[in-house]
């Protein structure tokens, strides 16, 4: 009988915050933002055998704990500054939990406290899609603005995604390739993709497309507020989209 692969969900959530002071315990549509998140990581029993949140704050440990979540050590200072990169305090987590724990999981499924608007859907996509494809990772992406723009050193504008030329004129959005740009919702990777590559962007990585209007990733206030305001309203947002 085949072994069932093991799924690390990662939350990191730094205390740190600047651009919304604690915004991982801040009360998000009612209650703290990080249980959204933990709540909705708890509910795929089926595909995550593991929640653990990253955190280097005390506080931010006792809320994901009474959430329901594992905060089996703190996150060292040096990984929680504002230009800390999220894959080195993966690694650290992972090498730790092999260490002490003898647990290597198969895959490592990061879910951003950040990104409320993300749907149940969305993760069962990357999880399946990352199985079935046998790739390296399985990142969400949503749509974008269909012209990029370089300037020429006389500051002429041409568009950089159109496969034919650098006309200078707007095409029609037929003409030129769809762009996406990643929305923060879901990542998952193979651990040996992720410790080989230190991120969620590897070789082989497929990308599962999510509406753009759920892609709200909470930086600033202004982000918070609508993302409130599209969190209250998302039921009836999505089937007015869906009828046309």
């Amino acid at each position: 009988m085949a072994k069932k692969p093991k799924t690390l969900c990662f939350i990191g959530a730094r205390g740190g915050s600047k651009g919304i002071p604690r915004k991982n315990i801040r009360k998000f549509c009612g209650k703290p933002l990080i249980a959204h998140t933990i709540e909705q990581a708890l509910g795929l029993k089926k595909y995550i055998d593991r929640i653990v949140v990253s955190t280097d704050d005390p506080k931010i440990s006792r809320v994901a704990k009474q959430c329901g979540a594992e905060v089996p050590f703190l996150r060292p200072k040096e990984l929680a500054r504002d230009k800390s990169n999220i894959g080195d305090a993966i690694v650290y987590t992972l090498n730790r939990l092999e260490k002490e724990e003898k647990y290597k999981p198969d895959y490592i499924l990061l879910l951003q406290p950040t990104a409320p608007l993300r749907e149940r859907g969305d993760i069962i996509k990357c999880i399946e899609l990352i199985k079935n494809k046998k790739c390296d990772s399985v990142i969400t992406v949503c749509p974008t603005n269909y012209l990029f723009f370089n300037l020429e050193p006389d500051g002429k504008l041409y568009i950089i995604n159109d496969p034919k030329s650098k006309i200078r004129i707007k095409p029609n959005r037929q003409s030129v390739p769809a762009t996406y740009t990643y929305n923060g919702l879901v990542y998952i990777s193979r651990r040996e993709s992720f410790l080989r590559h230190r991120n969620f962007l590897a070789d082989n990585t497929y990308a599962v497309v999510c509406d753009a209007w759920r892609s709200v990733d909470l930086d600033h206030i202004e982000d918070w507020v609508l993302a409130e305001l599209l969190y209250k309203n998302k039921k009836r947002l999505a089937q007015k989209i869906k009828k046309g």
